[in-house]
């Protein structure tokens, strides 16, 4: 039996139909996830299925007896109390209601979860306060989850934690997510929500974009041929009935369903245009860190930083929250002294900063007069346009941009913000978490623009797939202080830390025999004499470790130069993925050479 179906639900607020008599069934063990644009109605349909909100029409079956539990986007307020009495909720009496599987439901998930139990969960950070209200859906025992945005506000160690917990875990779930590498990781199937109906894929993250791009084609052919159908039988209407009356009647009748369809048709969304105002090009060193440091209460935030950041570079900035990653941009900034060591900035900067707390919009203000300072037109690379029609390219239609901005959703006031900061010129382009709530096209839109972009940026984010798609590099935080410096995006930073590992592992065996060698061989014992394979590998070791010592400096160079990442993704990768083999092949031959006697 199906924990819940919905059969020929439909709901409105007004408009169009949000629902347009939908059918959804979620089996156990299923792990869904719903996609489709900012306000299409992903949040109400969970609403719908939770039971939250009750449908105009159509009809909802869950299972009986079967508990859904809700993870939403905002933390709830009004909760106070310790992490404990949060996560133990309204049934926390266990004595009262002999409920002693809650209760260890409760201790098993408290210590899975790492949390601090007795710390006041006010205090707690944007993350740890997410983790903590999972943990209190998850002692329901429910058989379906439904998360909205449960990675927003995580970070990496986070989001991979919340991973392997729900692959884990076994239940249904139903998620809405921006994570597009948490989306591949988890889903079993995909159900869009497109003009109000739900369509199913039974199929990959990547094969699910393939065959939907395939289907919005063949729809756009079967549209212009409809409407072009539909303007032939206009004209022939406007020239007057010669046929027969009962062939004209039938015509007639067609005409008029054809034009009533025309009518009910919903036009999807458009997609939206973002482009990034240059300013002139900066000089082409922008910063230059030099042995910085900076100490907030006598902690070091940020110790013995050495890094140059070039004209055209794009730096990821990676670490778990609260580590110093705002500090960090503050800092490369000029925004902050350095504690020690120093910090240079360029000629010639023009920056614009996206902020991650959005502080930089007034509540009560229009959606037009934020990005317009109250004026009418911006100007554009140049070009004079009304306010009204910029905002359409960022999917604003005119009504919504007269409204207030406390009325935006999450998603709505990074666009609004994007818009805004893109009537500013710059060289510098500063973004603190800009993909939150948005969504996979607008993600793929902001991807494309960052790549083109000529001048310089500092990206700090969470989110793997987009930083494999810009960035160049990454300075990440690795525990007290010590920011260290990646080549590449997210998968090569992992390749990278694998074969670091790897290597050390090797060095650290290698000593190990070494030591043991000398500890069994004592002062008049002779050192083993090597075969006569072995003598040759030891006489080759000096060029292959030399050899490899010349690739590795080819290929670093070559991967230092910003104009090298306008190649073909594939050979940018083929070159990564190169340089952590030789690492390792190094490491190797080092040891080798070490162990043989060299």
């Amino acid at each position: 039996m199906a924990i819940v179906s919905l059969l020929d639900v439909s709901l409105s607020f007004g408009g169009a139909p949000l629902l347009d008599r939908v059918n959804l069934q979620i089996d156990r063990g299923e792990r869904v996830a719903l996609v489709g644009r900012n306000g299409a109605g992903k949040s109400t349909l969970m609403k719908v299925i939770a039971g939250e909100l009750k449908p105009d029409d159509g009809q909802v079956f869950r299972q009986p007896g079967a508990v859904f539990s809700t993870l939403r986007q905002e933390v709830p307020s009004g909760l106070a109390g310790t992490v404990r009495t949060v996560v133990e909720g309204e049934g926390g009496a266990y004595e009262e209601h002999n409920d002693w599987e809650r209760h260890d439901r409760v201790e098993r998930l408290l210590e899975q979860m790492g949390l601090p139990v007795d710390q006041e969960f006010a205090s707690l950070s944007a993350g740890q306060k997410r983790r903590v209200l999972l943990a209190r859906g998850l002692v329901e025992a429910p058989q379906l989850l439904l998360l909205d945005e449960p990675t927003n506000h995580l970070d990496l160690a986070s989001i991979q934690w919340l991973e392997e917990f729900l692959l884990e875990w076994g239940g249904a779930l139903l998620f809405v997510t921006h994570d597009r590498t948490f989306l591949r990781k988890l889903s079993t199937r995909i159900v869009e929500v497109d003009r109000g109906k739900l369509i199913g894929w039974a199929c990959d993250y990547d094969t699910f974009l393939q065959r939907k791009e395939a289907v919005l084609e063949a729809e756009e052919v079967e549209r212009a041929q409809f409407d072009k159908k539909l303007a032939q039988e206009e004209v022939w209407i406007r020239r007057g009935v010669k046929a027969q009356r009962s062939r004209a009647n039938n015509r007639i009748h067609a005409l008029e369903k054809m034009r009533a369809e025309r009518i009910s048709r919903r036009d999807r969304t458009g997609t939206a245009k973002m482009t990034a105002q240059e300013a002139d090009r900066s000089g082409f060193k922008v910063i230059a860190c030099e042995g910085a440091g900076f100490k907030y209460d006598n902690r070091w935030i940020i110790r013995d930083l050495t890094v140059r950041i070039e004209r055209g570079d794009k730096i990821g900035i990676v670490g778990p929250n609260g580590a110093g990653k705002t500090t960090l941009l503050r800092l490369l900034l000029g925004q902050l002294a350095p504690t020690a060591g120093t910090v240079e900035q360029g000629t010639k900067l023009e920056v614009v900063y996206f902020d991650q707390l959005r502080a930089q919009l007034d509540e009560t203000m229009r959606v037009q007069d934020a990005v317009a300072d109250g004026n009418a037109t911006v100007t554009i690379n140049g070009k004079t346009r009304h306010v009204i029609s910029y905002l359409e390219d960022f999917l604003f239609e005119p009504q919504r941009a007269r409204t207030p901005i406390k009325a935006l959703s999450g998603g709505e006031r990074n666009r609004l913000l994007l818009a805004r900061l893109f009537t500013k010129p710059c060289n510098v382009l500063v973004l603190d978490e800009p993909t939150n709530d948005l969504d996979a096209e607008t993600l793929d839109l902001l991807e494309d623009l960052l790549v083109e972009f000529g001048g310089t940026l500092l990206l700090v984010s969470h989110d793997r797939a987009f930083l494999n798609e810009v960035c160049t590099s990454l300075l990440v935080f690795e525990g007290e202080g010590k920011i260290a410096e990646y080549l590449g995006g997210y998968d090569d930073w992992q390749r990278e830390r694998a074969a670091k590992a790897a290597a050390a592992l090797a060095a650290a065996e290698a000593a190990k025999r070494s030591a043991k060698d000398a500890a069994g061989s004592g002062p008049d014992k002779k050192a083993r004499k090597l075969t006569n394979k072995e003598r040759a590998e030891l006489e080759a070791l000096p060029k292959t470790i030399e050899k490899l010592e010349t690739e590795q400096a080819t290929l670093t160079e070559t991967l230092g130069d910003p104009l090298f990442f306008k190649k073909p993704a594939t050979e940018v990768a083929r070159a990564t993925a190169r340089l952590h083999e030789i690492e390792a092949e190094l490491a190797a031959a080092y040891a080798r050479w070490s162990e043989l006697g060299g």
